[in-house]
């Protein structure tokens, strides 16, 4: 759970502002958007393959 202290006199604004920058940080909602749909191992292994191969393509084409 996340906590923001709100001072005296501060803006809702600018409290809101804090918690939104906290959120972010924390990564709700990438761990939300993640657990809605599941993916297979099998899949996830062959994305984290493909970007490495793109990775490594882009690093062939700067040292070209």
């Amino acid at each position: 759970m996340i906590i923001i202290p709100v001072k005296d006199g501060e803006n809702i604004d600018r409290a809101l502002k804090r918690f939104k920058r906290k959120f972010d940080k924390t990564g709700g909602m990438r761990q939300l958007r993640s657990r809605k749909q599941f993916t297979k191992p099998s899949v996830k292994n062959r994305v984290k393959i493909q970007h490495a191969q793109y990775v490594q393509g882009l690093r062939d084409q700067e040292n070209q």
